[in-house]
Formats: C-alpha cells, sequence, structure tokens
C-alpha cells in the first residue's frame, strides 16, 4: 500500500518546481492557474525572487502547494494518479495540498486559502511577541508535560510530533526560550531556536483560526477521492463536513505527523512517495518507520525513474 505526502513550511528554495514547468505542460499550468487566482505572479518570486521574501509565511503557503500541485500533475502526465494512494496526508500546510490533489479543493481555492492562512497567521501575533523551537532527542510525552510545566501565565505547548526524536514547541517568545532551557536540562540533544515569524500551531493563533473558519465556510469541500489523514486526529478523514472543522483545529492544534505515519503503517501502507519540494518528511518517516520504502517526486528525474 502507498500515501501520498506532501511537505509543509521550511521546504522552500528558490527555483522549486521550475524544471517540473519547463518539462510538463500540466506542471506550468499550475502555476499559472496560482497566479491568476492569487492576481499577482507568484511564480516569478518562487523562480528569480529572493529566498527572504519566498520564506514570508504568505508567500511560502501558497508556494509550497503550487510547486506540490505541480509535481502531482506532472506524474498524472505520466500515468500515475490519485488512486495509486490508498491515502493521502500534508504537514501542516502540506495538508492543503494533499486535499487538493485528492480532488477535495479546487487549486484556486487552495491557492486564494492558503494566502489568507498565511496572512492570518503572520497578523494573529505581533512580531517579536511569538517563537518556536525544535527539541532534539526527547519524546513528545516529556516535551509536553516540560511545556505545560514551564509555561505558568504565558502559552508554551508542542506544536509539532514530527518523528521520535524530533518535537516543536510554538508558545510566547519568552516562555519557548525557558522551556527550551529546562530541555535541555532533561536531556535534549539540542533545542533550537527556529527562524520563524508566528509560533504557529498554539493557542496564540486562535485569531487566525477565526479567519480560516470564515473562509473555509464560503468553499466548497467535496469528498477527497482516498482518505487525508488529518494532521490533529492521526486517523483517517473523508466527510466533508469534517475536513473543514479539522482544518480550523489544525490553526492551533499539535500536527500529530508522528503518529499520522506509525498509523499509516499499522494499516498497511509501506510505501511514502514524498511529493514537492525538498526532503524532509522523508526523513521524519524513515525515523519513524525504518522498513518504509521511500520515494521524493519534486524533479522530472524523480519521475523518470519511476518509470525505469
Amino acid at each position: 500500500m502507498r500515501a501520498f505526502v506532501f511537505p509543509g513550511q521550511g521546504a522552500q528554495t528558490i527555483g522549486m518546481g521550475r524544471e517540473l514547468a519547463e518539462a510538463y505542460p500540466a506542471a506550468r499550468e499550475v502555476f499559472d492557474q496560482v497566479d491568476d487566482a492569487l492576481g499577482e505572479k507568484l511564480s516569478d518570486l518562487i523562480w528569480n525572487g529572493d529566498i527572504e521574501t519566498l520564506t514570508l509565511t504568505q508567500n511560502a503557503q501558497p508556494a509550497l502547494m503550487a510547486t506540490s500541485m505541480a509535481a502531482f500533475r506532472a506524474l498524472e502526465a505520466e500515468g500515475f494518479g490519485i488512486l495509486d494512494a490508498e491515502y493521502v496526508a500534508g504537514h501542516s500546510l502540506g495538508e492543503y495540498s494533499a486535499l487538493c490533489a485528492a480532488g477535495a479543493l479546487t487549486l484556486e481555492d487552495t491557492a486564494r486559502l492558503l494566502r489568507l492562512r498565511g496572512q492570518a497567521m503572520q497578523e494573529a501575533v505581533p512580531v517579536g511577541k511569538g517563537a518556536m523551537a525544535a527539541i532534539l532527542g526527547l519524546d513528545y510525552d516529556t516535551v509536553d508535560r516540560i511545556a505545560r510545566d514551564i509555561a505558568g501565565d504565558e502559552v508554551v505547548q508542542a506544536a509539532n510530533d514530527n518523528d521520535p526524536a524530533q518535537v516543536v514547541i510554538s508558545g510566547h517568545k519568552d516562555a519557548v526560550e525557558r522551556a527550551a532551557a529546562a530541555m535541555k536540562e532533561a536531556g535534549a540533544r539540542r533545542a533550537l531556536m527556529l527562524p520563524v515569524s508566528a509560533p504557529f500551531h498554539s493557542v496564540l493563533m486562535q485569531p487566525a483560526a477565526a479567519v480560516m473558519a470564515d473562509a473555509l465556510a464560503g468553499v466548497d469541500i467535496h469528498a477527497p477521492a482516498v482518505p487525508l489523514i488529518a494532521n490533529v486526529r492521526a486517523e483517517a478523514v473523508s466527510e466533508p463536513g469534517a475536513i473543514r472543522r479539522l482544518l480550523v483545529e489544525q490553526v492551533t492544534g499539535t500536527v500529530r505527523w508522528r503518529e499520522s505515519m506509525a498509523n499509516l503503517v499499522e494499516a498497511g501502507v509501506t510505501e511514502f512517495w514524498e511529493i514537492g519540494a525538498g526532503k524532509a518528511l522523508s526523513g521524519m518517516i524513515k525515523r519513524i518507520a525504518k522498513d518504509a520504502k521511500l520515494r521524493n517526486i519534486g524533479a522530472p528525474a524523480d519521475i523518470a525513474a519511476l518509470k525505469g
């Protein structure tokens, strides 16, 4: 059994998807459609811009989705489709890419939702008030317990349960720094402050969740062609109303990636295709499921290898 997985923020690079667009008209059309949906040349920023501007949340989110969908359309052009997978999943914003690939959202709606999501997440907390840190070498339960003990009147919580040895915390900057120090003392191998501009996947994102609830209420969501493994539940979902609710919950909730991938393995998935930019998810999956077969689909050569 196979799952298609879609990357989240942090995978962006200048030039991503360009080779796909040059090799496959269907991939080029994805970037054109996203440009039209947003009313700007996001593709020019992706291919010719500067990384600082591309990394801005409101740009990175639709850009990464466009790159994933370009790779997916290139796969389709070579005869591989959504029904070649039993499940889809995406890390944070990648969940929108997964839903788009599975036919639950149109490409245009997905682009507009992610642009709004990025803007709302950035505006939810003043710059400099929030922070995130990656904790390496402690399990989720330990990180969660220390975060709760440290928080006091501020917010710090486990935001991403990525794999058995990597958990990301998020919240008020001072609380995140205190928690990171406490986790080092508790045996964490490293505690790295992340170069992000907002405390994603924390309760501080509640204003953004409210914005997304309103936006998602006005968008048609269809049952995906194959089930989505939802970030905040780590379980399969196909009902459009449930998908809508979980996309709102995801803004403030923990990305339960470790559990999601472990549950896919338990369901019989042995092969994961990471579709889009980078290889971060493959690294996580390798630490969750050592025997899983991994493929990265981000360039024409990757697709050619499938036919070989």
